[in-house]
């Protein structure tokens, strides 16, 4: 048997377990916790939506040692960010204001995209996407 930290114990299976994590239930199994390279995870299991997931979203990145707060590649970014569900009723109001019809929820997605303050590359850049779009068969 190979050396254990001294925070961890073994559980009835043999798995190796740290000590003040609580039991087993449901999804959960303590001996999956493992440090991990700036990563954070936050749902609602039986997923409901709610900004409290958001906001709790927010203060996993906000308090990584690593990537999120860090940012160790300025020029890139270093994939700072966090994938939330489409705010549908958000997007219906705010398209509304700008005479956008919005089809079925679901049926819908958003970019995201940081462009160049240069007029001729910032057009260059949006006549691309507008046609990679319409070549996998979308609308812009």
């Amino acid at each position: 048997m190979t050396k254990q930290p001294k925070n961890m114990t073994q559980s009835a299976n043999s798995q190796a377990v740290r000590n003040g994590l609580p039991e087993a239930q449901g999804l959960y199994n303590p001996a999956n916790e493992h440090d991990a390279c700036g990563i954070g995870f936050v749902a609602h299991i039986k997923n409901v939506k709610s900004h409290d997931i958001v906001r709790d979203g927010l203060t996993i990145l906000e308090n990584l040692e690593h990537r999120g707060a860090v940012g160790a590649d300025p020029k890139a970014g270093d994939g700072v960010g966090m994938l939330i569900q489409m705010p549908d009723a958000f997007m219906r109001k705010v398209t509304a204001a700008i005479d956008i019809t919005l089809p079925t929820e679901g049926q819908y997605g958003v970019g995201m995209f940081f462009l160049p303050p240069d007029d001729g590359a910032r057009a260059e850049i949006e006549k691309t996407v507008e046609a990679k779009i319409a070549e996998e068969g979308h609308t812009f």
